[in-house]
């Protein structure tokens, strides 16, 4: 049991949740190390959302409820840390659709992640059935396996975690893409056309406050408009700038 007292609660509950999810089959042992590759990050951000990625999440909002396809992407550590949370997003943004997308294909691993999605009222699951299936041109990882009525003809694609090489050749595609990378310096963040440098834990309630505001007090002119603002390599610069300042490393 950890004390809610600790100094870093929310950080070690996530640790279990994916502890959790690894012995469950949704978590890939190779998940584990990425988490903690991410939360070295975390550590120089202060483990709080930013600025800058306050001001990504909003561009994001902006852009998902324009989107005439969007497309939210799944692996097993999403899956494992905010199930509910994004089965809520993609509830709240109507038109989206969610597909599970792994890296690490073994098992029934995706069939494990969709009976985790099914528990939160996920009715609709792509990347599931094999008949669907089809592939990303110049992408040799299994990634490249995505679902045509999904990412294959999205116009936006949300990326919650790291994915470098499929960000990249969809960009190719002319896609949009969305992601959550706590590395600004990722070829994901530095790829994406919006990257939001946070904790996914994090980011997704944000998305989702942010998106029914918008919903409410925005015309689709005003949606245009911030997106439209929104400078990606000017966010990746603060973002970069706080972890070179951060406390944690003045302090040390």
């Amino acid at each position: 049991m950890i004390p809610k007292d600790h100094p870093r609660y929310a950080s070690l509950i996530t640790r279990e949740k994916l502890v959790d999810g690894f012995e469950k089959g949704l978590v890939a042992q190779e998940g584990l190390i990425a988490h903690g590759r991410g939360e070295s990050f975390d550590y120089l951000l202060g483990e709080k959302t930013t600025e800058p990625a306050l001001c990504a999440i909003n561009a994001a909002s902006a852009l998902l409820l324009l989107a005439n396809h969007p497309v939210i992407s799944i692996n097993g550590n999403t899956a494992a840390l905010c199930a509910k949370e994004i089965c809520f997003l993609n509830q709240v943004l109507k038109k989206s659709l969610i597909e599970i997308n792994l890296f690490y294909r073994y098992g029934n691993r995706a069939q494990i992640i969709a009976n985790e999605l099914r528990k939160h009222g996920l009715k609709k699951i792509l990347g599931i059935d094999s008949n669907n299936l089809t592939q990303i041109p110049e992408l040799s990882s299994n990634r490249r396996t995505v679902d045509h009525e999904g990412i294959f003809v999205a116009d936006v694609v949300f990326v919650p975690l790291e994915d470098g090489d499929r960000t990249i050749a969809l960009k190719k595609m002319n896609k949009k893409i969305i992601s959550i990378d706590l590395n600004p310096l990722s070829r994901t963040s530095l790829s994406s056309d919006i990257s939001i440098i946070d904790n996914i834990v994090r980011v997704v309630p944000h998305l989702i406050e942010n998106i029914e505001y918008l919903k409410k007090n925005s015309t689709e002119q005003e949606l245009n408009y911030i997106v439209n603002q929104y400078n990606n390599k000017k966010v990746l610069k603060e973002s970069l700038d706080i972890l070179k300042s951060s406390k944690t490393l003045i302090n040390f």
